[in-house]
Parts: structure tokens; C-alpha cells; sequence
């Protein structure tokens, strides 16, 4: 069986756009059947009837997620569909420096999925910018482990 996953980003300047679409084709190589757009609504999300699911996120403001994430993650908590024991991995890109605010975006998925049911495969990722130019080239050796997590 092919899993089905669905790529869900939130971004600010494009850095998680970035990391998605470098993870969509990682995954598609490794022989996921992978669904990826940047603006994907709560019914499309649905309608693909995801295996797994994959959110990337930046961290913005005060530790919030980014506006473009917003609407969906409204929308999942409000209509709360049933994905008890789905899979999942969440990437979260942030700035150390912002200290208790690192990665809070991916934190705030994270609390999402506990909400919805969703099975975190593995640890989120923390990408720090301070610490890295190449997210995307960062993210591979976790990808790796996720994809094989879901393939098990």
C-alpha cells in the first residue's frame, strides 16, 4: 500500500516553503504519493484523505504561527475531523535567539495533532536559522527517518 501524505506549510519569507518542497520530492523519490500546496484549504486537506501528514512552519511575531497557517489550523480545530491515529512529523523553523519563542509555531502543530488524534512519528525538527543557511539540506537526514517511520 502507498501511503498518502499530505505536505501542509507556514511560512513568512519562504524558508518553509522551501524545506516543503525540497521534503515533497525527497518523499516522492522514496515512493510516498505526496500532496503538496503552499495554500491548501481545509476542504482540499480533507478531501485527500491523508495517510500522514507533514506540517513545515515558521514561527512569527510573539511565537505565533504564520497568517497563511492560521485559516487551516482554525478550521482543524473547529471541525476537528477523525484522524485519531493518523501519522505525523512536524518541522519547525525559528531563531534560537528568540529564546521561549523557538520553533512555538511547530509547538502550536504539535498540540494540534495531540487535538486531532494525529501519532507524531518522531521528535519535530527545530531548524535554527542562526545556526543554518541550508534548511532544506538540514531537514534530509530527519526525512529520511520519517519516511522510513511511515513505511514500516
Amino acid at each position: 500500500m502507498t501511503i498518502n501524505l499530505v505536505i501542509v506549510s507556514g511560512t513568512v519569507f519562504g524558508a518553509a516553503e522551501d524545506v516543503a518542497h525540497h521534503a515533497a520530492q525527497l518523499c516522492a523519490e522514496a515512493g510516498l504519493n505526496v500532496t503538496y500546496q503552499p495554500r491548501i484549504s481545509y476542504a482540499e486537506l480533507v478531501a485527500l484523505e491523508p495517510d500522514a501528514l507533514l506540517f513545515i512552519t515558521s514561527t512569527t511575531g510573539m511565537g505565533e504561527l504564520p497568517e497563511n497557517l492560521q485559516p487551516l489550523v482554525s478550521a482543524l480545530r473547529e471541525k476537528a475531523p477523525q484522524w485519531h491515529g493518523l501519522l505525523g512529523g512536524v518541522i519547525g523553523l525559528g531563531d534560537a535567539c528568540y529564546g521561549d519563542d523557538f520553533c512555538a509555531g511547530g509547538e502550536m502543530i504539535r498540540e494540534l495533532y495531540a487535538e486531532l488524534g494525529v501519532v507524531e512519528v518522531q521528535d519535530m525538527l527545530r531548524l535554527d536559522a542562526s545556526e543554518t543557511v541550508t534548511p532544506e539540506r538540514d531537514a534530509e537526514p530527519w526525512l529520511i527517518e520519517f519516511v522510513a517511520s511511515l513505511t514500516v
